[in-house]
């Protein structure tokens, strides 16, 4: 496997649990801000480290999950915007549905192997 691989994957398996933490425990804590911090920082990891990786096109280039990718990094980035001014719906909202994305994007590309 390559490394740019290596770091993707495990980058995507912490922010998947701990996202599934994350949403099952209390919001607003010290703890929740923390986790919450964590996750967006292995979120980066995840989406920029994919700009490396060609393999769903057997190396021919960019992949629909590439744009999967661009998004994600302007999901988090409005989450967080929206946290600061205190509309904690919005930022619900983004991150929620960036971890969905994460999962669906994990189940769609985790078809191929990679190993």
């Amino acid at each position: 496997m390559q490394p740019v691989i290596a770091l993707h994957v495990a980058a995507a398996v912490l922010a998947l649990l701990l996202g599934a933490v994350i949403l099952a425990r209390e919001k607003g804590t010290r703890s929740h801000r923390l986790l919450g911090r964590t996750w967006l920082g292995a979120m980066v990891v995840v989406a920029l480290s994919s700009f490396w990786i060609f393999e769903l096109r057997d190396g021919a280039g960019p992949s629909w999950i590439h744009v999967l990718s661009v998004w994600t990094l302007v999901s988090i980035a409005l989450a967080v915007w929206f946290i600061r001014r205190g509309n904690v719906r919005a930022h619900r909202g983004f991150m929620v549905g960036t971890f969905a994305g994460l999962a669906i994007a994990g189940l769609l590309a985790g078809g191929r192997s990679f190993l």
